[in-house]
């Protein structure tokens, strides 16, 4: 047997190999966090990406449904309690251009160069909103927070956008790099009780199990589409 093709053959095996390696140690690293079937693929890529950056698990909480009263949920992507505050992120997963500004309610995701248009609530408002939950959600005292907002996907922003103060809209290949930065630019946080902080969090997460709230908050989610369509 031609011996390049047994070099061949064996540098194949050994990147299958790697590769099936990889991907086993990426599953068992989300289990620590968060079921593998739980949000969007992008959302758990990003709860991978936060715990290689060395958070630990039990400050991250993926999924949340808050139980904002009158039988209506907040759902939040993802939430990281870190030592300088509260990190609420919003993910989503866009091809094409982006256009939008910081206060325009919807913003616009242009395909085939402009052959196609599609809007889309705007993600900052949205956040806003989520961090605004939470504050209700839990008696936060002097506890900062910090909306990010992350595109995943091959999408460009066509527009300068201003942004409000500790929020942050950036690409997933550059996320990380944010979030370290504010973690080493802030003071720390004064957790009166970081425990029950923690239990109500993943009280909310434990929301995301129910198959009655999530059929109540996809509907609540299809009236407000028909109501701002009308």
């Amino acid at each position: 047997m031609n011996f390049n093709f047994i070099i061949l053959v064996f540098i194949l095996l050994s990147a299958v190999s790697i590769f099936v390696f990889s991907e086993f140690k990426d599953r068992e690293l989300l289990k620590t966090v968060t079921n593998l079937n739980r949000g969007t693929k992008s959302e758990r890529k990003m709860v991978l990406k936060i715990l290689k950056s060395g958070i630990k698990p039990t400050a991250i909480f993926h999924d949340l449904y808050l139980n904002n009263g009158n039988g209506k949920f907040s759902q939040i992507d993802l939430v990281v309690a870190t030592k300088v505050g509260i990190v609420v992120f919003e993910i989503k997963e866009y091809s094409g251009w982006i256009f939008g500004s910081e206060n325009q309610i919807n913003w616009t995701q242009i395909l085939a160069y402009g052959k196609q248009k599609y809007k889309f609530y705007n993600p900052i408002l949205q956040n806003k909103k989520h961090v605004e939950d939470l504050k209700k959600f839990y008696h936060f005292d002097d506890i900062p927070f910090f909306s990010m907002i992350v595109f995943f996907g091959d999408c460009e922003f066509k527009n300068l956008i201003d942004l409000p103060s500790r929020t942050f809209l950036t690409k997933s290949d550059k996320v990380i790099n944010i979030f370290n930065e504010i973690l080493e630019s802030n003071q720390i946080a004064k957790y009166d009780n970081k425990w029950e902080i923690a239990n109500l969090l993943k009280q909310a997460v434990n929301n995301g199990e129910s198959s009655i709230i999530i059929e109540k908050h996809t509907d609540n989610i299809q009236k407000l589409k028909a109501r701002n369509s009308l």
